[in-house]
């Protein structure tokens, strides 16, 4: 069974810095394509970025692009997003997620196989 498990959210100040891990037991990280979303009360969960299986490979959505890298460590089947000069609009439940089947990331949330529960990441101004 494969689980994933977050941390590192938390209250920030705008133009602070956090960094989430997902931390992955059941399955290697590296024969997934591991995202992030992200979401906010009832609001549909957003694609935040993703590493492909590879690792060759990374995407970012253009709101967070040169803020947000995500990166993964096989040896500890860990994926991490580190989150810099956030914004108080980036506050959100951020949530990871891992697609086993497909070949190319994908920014749908029901490709995904598996998530984790969440981690909250607050923007104050």
């Amino acid at each position: 069974q494969v689980q994933l498990v977050e941390s590192g959210g938390g209250l920030v100040q705008a133009g602070g810095s956090l960094r989430l891990s997902c931390a992955a037991s059941g399955r290697p990280v590296r024969e997934m394509i591991m995202a992030w979303f992200r979401h906010v009360g009832g609001e549909e969960r957003e694609f935040v970025g993703a590493i492909h299986w590879s690792g060759a490979s990374t995407y970012v959505i253009d709101s967070v692009k040169g803020r947000f890298t995500i990166s993964r460590d096989s040896a500890k089947n860990t994926m991490y997003m580190q989150m810099n000069d956030l914004y108080p609009e980036d506050t959100a439940t951020y949530l990871c997620a891992g697609d086993s089947r497909s070949s190319y990331i994908e920014q749908g949330p029901t490709t995904y196989d598996y998530w984790g529960q969440g981690t909250q990441v607050t923007v104050s101004t």
